[in-house]
C-alpha cells in the first residue's frame, strides 16, 4: 500500500514537474492589443499648461520646463513661441490670484 502512495505521488510530481517545464501551449495565447496614444505637440501642451492655470491651477515645478518648451514651439512657430516666452515669464512673476487672468490672456494673444 505505502508503495502505491509513493508511486501515484511520484507520479503526480513528474505530471507537475512536467506541466511546469512545458508550459502552455502558445496557440491559446491571445496576441498583445496596441493602443495609440495620440501624442501632443509642444503648442498644444502649452496651452494645456495654461488652460490648466485659466481654470485655476497653480504654478509648479513644471515651471521649470518652460525654455524647453518655447525652444520646441519655436522649431515650428516662431510667433507663438514668442508669445509663450514672453508670457510664461509674466506669469512666473504674477501673484497667485493674477495666475488665471494672466493665463487667459495669454491664451487669447496665441488664438484660442
Amino acid at each position: 500500500m505505502k508503495m502505491l502512495v509513493r508511486f501515484l505521488a511520484g507520479l503526480a510530481l513528474l505530471g507537475l514537474f512536467l506541466a511546469v517545464v512545458t508550459g502552455c501551449p502558445a496557440g491559446g495565447t491571445p496576441k498583445p492589443k496596441e493602443y495609440g496614444i495620440p501624442m501632443k505637440t509642444p503648442l498644444e501642451e502649452a496651452k494645456s499648461l495654461l488652460e490648466n492655470y485659466a481654470a485655476g491651477g497653480s504654478i509648479g515645478s513644471e515651471a521649470a520646463s518652460y525654455p524647453d518648451l518655447v525652444n520646441a514651439v519655436r522649431q515650428s512657430d516662431p510667433a507663438k513661441a514668442d508669445i509663450l516666452e514672453k508670457g510664461f515669464a509674466e506669469l512666473q512673476k504674477t501673484p497667485p490670484q493674477g495666475v488665471a487672468a494672466k493665463a487667459k490672456e495669454i491664451l487669447a494673444q496665441l488664438g484660442q
